[in-house]
């Protein structure tokens, strides 16, 4: 039969597996072993929560959830979902492109508090309520990212925290 791992060299302890084992055998030791931690993830090259430096800022709204605005960890910012919520009054911007424009301006707020720009942008993704708003939404997004764009994907969800008509998230690499 054919093997699809076939020419795949995967090297973990004890040295290198090749594709041309027998897959159904168990090798003597795993290529990769995850080792549960109270609170934290795995302990191979080490990942814990206190590694994680949260970003939080008053210029954007303040999570509504058990979630941090941004988290930097590895050289990389994770930016939440930003809606279109005043970060004063705490209310919803009114129509898809106020909505649209202050979803960008709270991105923009979380990254200038990291110390990061649109230009440090790697993925975006794009929540909207209706994929109707797709042009109006991408017309002000090309307003806020130029040329190279990070790479994105725009998905239309049932429905958004707090009946949002657009939330934008973000991954950051390090400038």
């Amino acid at each position: 039969g054919l093997n699809p791992f076939e020419g795949f060299v995967v090297a973990g302890p004890g040295g290198p597996a090749t594709g041309k084992q027998n897959l159904r055998e168990r090798p003597p030791r795993p290529a990769i072993a995850l080792v549960p931690l109270r609170g934290g993830v795995y302990d191979g090259p080490v990942f814990r929560r206190n590694a994680m430096n949260v970003i939080q800022t008053d210029q954007a709204p303040a999570a509504i959830g058990p979630y941090s605005q941004a988290v930097a960890h590895n050289g990389f910012l994770f930016v939440s979902g930003q809606l279109g919520l005043d970060p004063v009054s705490g209310e919803m911007a009114g129509g898809i492109e106020a909505q649209t424009r202050q979803a960008l301006n709270n991105l923009l707020a979380v990254l200038r508090a990291a110390g990061r720009t649109p230009h440090d942008v790697v993925k975006a993704t794009l929540y909207v309520a209706d994929m109707a708003d797709f042009a109006l939404v991408n017309k002000f997004y090309a307003e806020v990212f130029a040329p190279p764009y990070p790479a994105r994907e725009v998905v239309q969800a049932a429905g958004l925290p707090k009946n949002g008509l657009v939330e934008i998230s973000a991954i950051v690499a390090a400038p």
